[in-house]
């Protein structure tokens, strides 16, 4: 039987372990350009260097998944962070997994999902297991920032992919935190 994975609430402290969220909520806020903008001030970093790496940003732009959406597939980036903040207000969902005991993948027993809202991005700190981008629209832009280095081209020296033998788990969207 496969497992159903239960949506939660993504905040700062359930997360911590994976990386950060990136949301105004708790940020130092500066007032900039002679008062008309709100600059809320480092929001999290950006962990690109290793290996001459340096960071970019790209605009992603996901398609939804069929329901319910089945997780087989885990990624990490052992060379930089990756960071998305989607670009419209729709919530969209967060799988990570913590890494085997071994270091030999992901632990798909683990697995856990959050429901982000579109004013929360995330962070993934460098070598966390996380799912390929998720979202609950049709399409939905997102901005990533994350490495490129000298010995990376199309970035595959920055990302393991690892399959589950099957589906590792369910996820049915409509009955997580709204």
């Amino acid at each position: 039987m496969v497992k159903s994975l239960k949506i939660e609430r993504l905040s700062k402290d359930a997360f911590a372990a994976f990386g950060t969220v990136i949301e105004a909520a708790g940020a130092v806020e500066i007032a900039i350009n002679q008062g008309t903008t709100s600059r809320f001030h480092a929001l999290c970093n950006v962990d690109v260097a290793t290996g001459g790496g340096q960071p970019i940003i790209s605009l992603f732009r996901g398609t939804r998944r069929p329901d319910p959406i089945e997780i087989q597939l885990m990624e990490r980036h052992p060379l930089g962070s990756q960071s998305f903040m989607p670009l419209s207000e729709h919530d969209w969902l967060v799988v990570v997994a913590p890494t085997n005991a071994d270091d030999s993948g992901p632990d798909f027993d683990g697995l856990r999902v959050f429901r982000a809202s579109g004013n929360q991005g995330v962070s993934y700190s460098r070598n966390v297991w996380h799912h390929p981008l998720l979202i609950l629209q049709s399409q939905q832009d997102f901005i990533v920032i994350d490495r490129a280095g000298p010995d990376d081209e199309n970035n595959s020296a920055n990302l393991q992919e690892v399959w589950s033998d099957g589906v590792a788990a369910v996820i049915k969207p409509d009955l997580g935190p709204a």
